[in-house]
């Protein structure tokens, strides 16, 4: 038997006044999700715990049977793994952005103008930095998608407790990274990133990259804001933890970085923007190939639902929605379990991920069908499963498939 968990990130959502205190799951066509809800058992489920407004990562360690309070230190060792650095157990990891200084130090922009372009040429320059005190730390950065990057230090004596370099606003300086603890480790590592983000504007406010986009009038990527800081986790590989080879298909390189770092064979998907349009074709036809390969499970993760939630799109919500609904039929195979929920919610209303429990429905061989015939939060609640948290999903699953062992005689 294999196994698919289906995520359709920040899918679920309040009930909005103007859709008749509806959510935009009750509002949406959605035949396909309203099938597997016939023909499965339905509950609704806590990532974490009730009323933890939880992130992608943390719910998707959960979900995975991992404690993220354990094995989380921060966002910044994911996005790292997720783009294609190898980290290492004690490397200290960071999300960055390109942005934009003035000459009075003032960050007038923090995503520099979105830039999308050549932001390999102004990584390179990043990685060729030496800064005098600290030869013996490594710096490895490199550019994600966008205005984003992720920086890796890697060396001796050093920790992830220190503050971010991000001020979060326009019209602020670089905030001064300080050490949130009293040891020498924090303190340098602090030390290192204030140097590390004042010779990033020496060095790249004359790139000929940002020349080149100040000459079109563009802002330029003149400073790197590193934040996020997190220490690379020991983690227990999945294939080790459950006995299941696995694979990833998710579009974010955080997603991604979680695939790389718990071991599982990440596919890359063409046209996996991670937006509302995302390439939804080439993704239901990655995990068909997946699902008929040589994976036991497979981890996908969709996040258009979760960016329109971040708009307040809820026009885009709605239809992005449906559009999921469209690719389901053709997932609905014999001899699978096929997982189908959302990691956190995403209300329309608060812009932002809040604490509430997603739908979850299973679907395969020997299920306890009960009589949900519609997928959204509140039919959900009233089905067999009832209410579990994230970290239950992953022993229902192997039960399911019979793989696991008796507890007692």
């Amino acid at each position: 038997m294999k196994s698919l968990i289906m995520i359709i990130d920040g899918m679920a959502d309040r009930p909005i006044p103007e859709l008749g205190n509806k959510t935009p799951l009750e509002i949406a066509e959605t035949p396909n999700m309203d099938k597997l809800a016939e023909n499965g058992i339905n509950g609704i489920m806590d990532p974490i715990r009730p009323g933890i407004r939880v992130g992608s990562d943390t719910a998707h360690l959960s979900i995975l049977g991992y404690d993220p309070y354990k094995v989380y230190t921060g966002r910044g060792p994911f996005e790292a793994a997720g783009v294609g650095v190898e980290v290492k157990p004690g490397d200290i990891a960071f999300r960055c952005n390109f942005a934009t200084q003035d000459e009075n130090g003032i960050i007038i922009d923090r995503r520099a103008g979105r830039i999308r372009e050549k932001t390999d040429r102004i990584a390179e320059t990043i990685n060729s930095m030496k800064i005098e005190g600290f030869e013996d730390t490594k710096i490895i950065f490199k550019e994600s998608t966008g205005h984003r990057a992720v920086l890796v230090l890697r060396g001796e004596n050093l920790s992830d407790k220190i503050s971010d370099a991000d001020p979060k606003q326009e019209g602020k300086p670089p905030k001064k990274v300080k050490p949130l603890e009293d040891s020498p480790a924090a303190k340098k590592t602090a030390k290192l990133l204030n140097r590390l983000v004042e010779k990033s504007y020496q060095l790249l406010k004359n790139h000929p990259v940002n020349l080149e986009r100040l000459k079109r009038s563009e802002t330029p990527a003149n400073i790197i804001l590193p934040r996020g800081a997190g220490a690379v986790p020991h983690v227990t590989k999945f294939e080790e933890k459950y006995g299941l080879k696995a694979a990833c298909i998710a579009e974010t390189g955080l997603i991604k970085g979680i695939g790389n770092i718990t071991g599982m064979d990440v596919i890359e998907v063409e046209g996996a923007t991670g937006g509302i349009d995302t390439n939804l074709e080439n993704m239901k036809n990655a995990i068909l190939e997946a699902v008929k390969g040589q994976y036991d499970f497979i981890l996908v993760n969709i996040d258009g639902a979760d960016e329109a939630g971040h708009d307040g799109d809820l026009k885009g919500k709605i239809e992005f929605i449906e559009k999921v609904d469209e690719i389901l039929e053709d997932l609905m195979l014999e001899d699978l379990y096929f997982i189908f929920t959302a990691d956190h919610s995403t209300p329309i209303t608060v812009k932002d991920h809040s604490g509430d429990p997603v739908p979850i429905v299973i679907n395969g061989p020997g299920i306890r069908v009960d009589k949900i015939v519609s997928f959204n939060e509140r039919e959900a609640a009233n089905g067999g499963l009832c209410r579990i948290k994230g970290s239950d999903i992953m022993n229902i699953l192997l039960d399911l498939m019979d793989k696991t062992e008796k507890f007692g005689a």
